[in-house]
């Protein structure tokens, strides 16, 4: 287990105008389990493989229990890789694969089947040890390649998307099971997706990246809750919140022709930062869907239905500009099994005012509540 510190690190590939990584700060603790996750080209591969020495740091520092890692090969920093690609020998047995790089290390025969045995254990392949790749499932194939890296019993676990290649149900079942074994081993674990659902599932904490920079580095809960910018905020929650730039007007924020009051103490810091307009932020559950004529009036054009819930997508009658200045289509969340049909002409309003969230609308950042 170990500590492992980002000290304004960067990277940048050659013949490249901007950094991979931009001036990244993360203060890790021993045992955390970090999930890195932003877009593609968002920086989170490059930032786990600086850790792992399989990419120059070019400006700052990354310090594993307060040891600086700039110039330290890969091999000699205490760290297991799991990637993508189960990357297994198909000529070798599931025990072949799992003790391969303990024999690279030449560590004792009796030692090496002691750490495969205790590996195969935990992730239940002691009845598949002799069984080659090609005869495993794809979940299967992934507990190899993470038995492998038990095995070495390192100081942190790098894992760069290792449930891209598994379908739906399997990845939910292999998610729970790394997050459960890291509980139960306690590694330091630094892990990259692009799945925001998987982020918010397993991490202790969740680093948000945006070309190259970190946007936020908090828990899921802070991070749903309170995102720091309106970047974060679409990104973070599925569907995604409710995001577009209206008007002030007194009391409150005019979204679709209809007023939204909010809390005096936020329109006053609204009058401070000077703003005509703002974005706001309203999660899908915030909003509730009437045929009363209270609130604003929507047409609804997609209705997703889940079997517990439902989801409304709903575009205004008056203009709504989105974040890319589009016109906008808001969504809501519904416990009933048919909440609207197509086509349909009813109104959405604002449960809550107070969670309503607001950013401003040149810089993204949040107006503090």
């Amino acid at each position: 287990m170990a500590t492992i510190r980002y000290e304004s690190a960067s990277c940048v590939y050659p013949g490249a105008d901007t950094l991979a990584v931009d001036a990244l700060d993360l203060d890790i603790a021993d045992g955390e389990f970090i999930v890195l996750v932003g877009p593609s080209g968002s920086g989170k591969s490059t930032a786990l493989r600086m850790l792992a020495g399989l990419e120059e740091i070019d400006a700052g520092s990354i310090r594993i229990d307060g040891t600086d890692m700039v110039g330290v090969p890969s091999k000699d920093r205490d760290i297991a890789m799991v990637f993508q690609n189960y990357a297994l020998y198909p000529n070798k047995t599931v025990g072949e694969n799992m003790g391969f790089a303990l024999k690279m290390l030449k560590v004792p025969v009796d030692e090496r089947k002691r750490r495969v045995a205790e590996a195969a254990a935990l992730l239940g392949l002691t009845p598949y040890l002799d069984r080659k790749p090609a005869k495993l499932s794809g979940g299967q194939r992934q507990r190899v390649a993470m038995g492998r890296a038990i095995v070495r019993e390192p100081r942190v676990f790098c894992m760069d998307e290792p449930l891209s290649n598994l379908d739906a149900k399997l990845r939910v079942q292999t998610r729970t099971q790394i997050a459960a074994l890291q509980r139960r081993l306690g590694t330091t674990t630094v892990y990259v997706t692009h799945d925001q659902v998987e982020a918010m599932t397993m991490g202790d904490r969740v680093a948000v990246l945006r070309d190259g920079r970190l946007q936020q580095f908090s828990t899921p809960a802070e991070l749903y809750d309170r995102p720091a910018t309106a970047f974060v905020a679409g990104f973070i929650g599925s569907p995604s919140m409710n995001l577009c730039t209206v008007p002030l007007v007194s009391g409150g924020v005019e979204i679709a022709g209809s007023a939204v009051e909010l809390p005096r103490e936020r329109m006053t810091r609204l009058a401070a930062a000077n703003l005509a307009t703002v974005t706001v932020g309203i999660r899908p559950e915030q909003l509730e869907l009437r045929r009363d004529g209270t609130g604003f009036a929507v047409t609804v054009e997609l209705v997703e239905e889940l079997g517990s819930e439902s989801y409304v997508y709903a575009r205004p009658s008056a203009t709504v500009t989105g974040l890319d200045g589009e016109s906008f289509m808001f969504v809501s969340r519904s416990a009933s099994r048919s909440p609207a049909k197509l086509a349909e002409s009813v109104s959405l309003t604002v449960t809550d005012a107070a969670a309503v969230h607001l950013f401003h609308p040149v810089t993204g950042e949040r107006i503090a509540d």
